[in-house]
Order: structure tokens, then sequence, then C-alpha cells
């Protein structure tokens, strides 16, 4: 990992209109990519995670979904800004994308070689021979056996495992800068989703790829992310070193969610902490604190306007009124 920041996203909002009102899905995301960095990403269901991510390569469907405001810089250059034809020459070769249910995402009715030779083809500028060779090698390295002979099979012959390790192995063919993550594991047995995790550690290393790692486990990004950015309905609530971040966490969202985590290293028989209520509806929301609610430490100024956003210095951040001199 560098000082060099390849990606900024700035002030990022995407909303929904829905016939029940404004869904601000993401509203004010802001954070930074450093080159070979891992980033993680972490938040319940509903917190905005997949669709920053989805805005970043300017993927929303719209209707109904539109990107409102922000800027998404990558090298300098603002993705939200560019043209169908421009965004077509990074997606997919400057900034892949792996998402959670692989057989969704690879067509059923293609053999692997036609969906990886196409990706290869297109970006690389290779002819079909050339890119089949590195198609090959890409499997190869992503630890799928007899790659000659697979890659000419459909992707219903894979197992769910194997499938990962396709579009992992199709994510990277291209040697991103950025290649985003979302959930890659979800669907998979902890036995394998530990293999993956290491598949993907060991070869963005290799590749000098930074990640953005979108997940709900806090197991996963303690393994494997420099730093870490914690979302609640639709803003990062908390951000900074993962190791700064789990030893110390901030507001009091991430420390329920720490708290939550089984404890190997303890001899500890009490029931786990569990925060209480549900994640707030995200239409139409109050400018209050979305997590009020469900806070043991709320205070009045929590319900009547959204906290400002107090820096530490060296990445650290959080958005919570107890950290907030001016109330």
């Amino acid at each position: 990992m560098t000082d060099e920041v390849i990606l900024q996203v700035k002030d990022l909002r995407t909303y929904f209109h829905v016939d029940e009102g404004i869904v601000k899905a993401v509203d004010g995301v802001s954070f930074n990519l450093r080159k070979g960095e891992t980033l993680g990403i972490v938040g319940e269901s509903g917190s905005g995670k997949s669709v920053t991510n989805l805005s970043i390569i300017n993927m929303i469907p719209n209707p109904p979904g539109r990107i409102a405001g922000g800027e998404v810089l990558f090298m300098g250059k603002d993705l939200l800004k560019m043209n169908i034809k421009q965004l077509r020459e990074i997606r997919g070769n400057k900034i892949s994308m792996i998402f959670q249910d692989p057989m969704t995402s690879l067509n059923p009715f293609l053999k692997i070689s036609t969906q990886m030779v196409e990706t290869i083809v297109l970006h690389q500028g290779l002819d079909k021979k050339a890119a089949k060779e590195k198609a090959i090698e890409m499997l190869k390295l992503a630890g799928i056996p007899a790659p000659e002979k697979r890659i000419d099979q459909y992707p219903h012959q894979f197992s769910g495992g194997m499938r990962q390790r396709v579009m992992i192995a199709m994510g990277l063919s291209c040697n991103p800068e950025i290649l985003i993550a979302d959930e890659p594991t979800s669907a998979l047995d902890v036995t394998i989703q530990a293999q993956i995790l290491d598949l993907m550690k060991d070869l963005t290393a290799r590749l000098g790829t930074a990640v953005i790692l979108i997940t709900h486990s806090l197991g996963v990004v303690a393994g494997m992310c420099d730093n870490l950015c914690v979302m609640y309905a639709g803003r990062v609530v908390e951000r900074g070193n993962t190791g700064d971040l789990f030893a110390e966490p901030k507001h009091p969202y991430t420390q329920g969610l720490i708290k939550s985590v089984p404890r190997l290293d303890q001899a500890n028989n009490d029931r786990l902490n569990s925060i209480r209520g549900q994640p707030p509806n995200v239409i139409d929301l109050p400018d209050c604190c979305p997590f009020y609610p469900r806070c043991d430490k709320a205070m009045d100024v929590c319900k009547r306007k959204y906290p400002t956003t107090t820096e530490y210095g060296n990445g650290r951040a959080v958005a919570c009124w107890l950290y907030t001199e001016a109330k």
C-alpha cells in the first residue's frame, strides 16, 4: 500500500424515487482509497453499502434511481461526468466488480471461455487465442483445477466456490487498479469462505490491486482490510484504520457491532450483546441522527439534527454528537 490516492469519493448522494417518497440510499458518503489498499465497508442490510459501490461505477438504474450529487474521482477524473463510451473503457478494465451471487453474474448460456475471453479482448486488445491463454492463466492462479479443460464448461458445471473463483479470475484478468468485491463469500460455507478470502488477498497483493470489500462480517474485515468505513442509513458514521477502530470504537453503532461478535480469547458465558430495535426506514428520513432510537447514549440534540463529522487525523473520523463540541 502506498500514499497515492487513486479514488476519491466526495459527498456522494444516490436517491431512489418511489411511490412512498424519496429513498436516500446514499446520503453524503465520502472516503479515499489508496493504491494497494484494502478498504472495508460494513453495516447492516439496507445501510447503503452496495448502492455506494454501484454509484462509483455509475451503474444505478435510472429510473427509479439517480445520482443526486457528489464526485467520484478516479485518477483525478470524475466518473460521474463520463459518457457511456468512457465508462465502458474503465468498467472491467481499470475498475472491476465481483458480485455476491456468481450464478446470477455469470451468463448460464455461455461457456466460461466465452465470457472471460470477450472481456480480455475488449479491454486488453489481444486476439482470441492470446486472450484464452490469459484466461487459462488467471483460472490457474485462482485455483481452478485443470483450467485448460474447465474453461470450456458452463457455469452450472462448477460448484459455488469454484464459480466465485471464476469471478475473481475474471475480475482480475485485466489487471484492474481497483477491485470492488460485494459480499464475495456470503453464499459460501465457512471453509470455502476462508479459501476465497485468502485467494483474494494473495492475488490482489501480487497484482498491486486496491480493493473495496463490502461485507456484513467484522471477522472478515479484521483479517483483510487496512481501513474501514462503517455505514448506517446511507451515511458513513465512522471510518479509520481497522486496528484502531477495533481497539477503540467511538460511534455507539460501531461499539454495538463489535460487542455483538463472540470473543474466542475470553471465557465468557454471558449472552451476546445485541443492538435493540430495527434499522430505520430510509424513505424521507428526517434530518436527525437515524440511530438515536436504538442508541443508549442518545441526547436531545440527536433527535433534532444530524451530527457533523469530527476528524481526528490519520483518516479517523466519527459522526456523533458525543464527539461534537457545537451542540
